[in-house]
């Protein structure tokens, strides 16, 4: 698990470092005029930034899930202990959370540099909120899963 386990942490790092920038940047840039000079230059590069680091953090994670042998495992839900339940709530929550970055990353390519709806605006914020909040409970399953081992 060497190589794979390195770039899944450094890839988590970013990952969750980037989102909780781009929440602090969000919440302490008072004023149109300040979001406007900073989120059409920043969100593009972040925006691609973040898609390769989801990718390495996917691809790792199925690597080291069939690395170790436990893709069977997972799937069959005969099969409970502490380790293999915690790796299923990670995993349905990263689900979720890619499918939410999804959603965010399209509204924000589309809307980079132009005005969003009211339904674009609220989906964007509760999106990034979203995945900002659920970031810390994959890292708590995360920490379950370490601990364990």
């Amino acid at each position: 698990m060497g190589l794979s386990i390195h770039l899944h942490l450094i890839a988590a790092i970013s990952w969750i470092g980037g989102s909780v920038f781009m929440f602090v940047l969000g919440i302490s840039l008072r004023g149109k005029e300040n979001q406007d000079a900073v989120y059409p230059r920043i969100g593009p590069i972040f925006g691609y930034f973040e898609i390769v680091v989801l990718i390495l953090l996917v691809s790792t994670g199925i690597w080291m899930i069939t690395e170790n042998g436990m893709i069977d495992t997972i799937f069959n839900f005969e099969i409970e202990s502490k380790v293999v339940d915690a790796l299923r709530h990670k995993l349905l929550l990263v689900a979720i959370m890619t499918i939410i970055t999804v959603i965010h990353t399209t509204i924000a390519f589309r809307t980079n540099g132009k005005e969003r709806t009211k339904l674009e605006k609220i989906v964007s914020r509760a999106s990034s909120l979203g995945i900002f909040i659920m970031n810390f409970i994959v890292l708590h399953y995360a920490i379950v899963i370490r601990d364990i081992l």
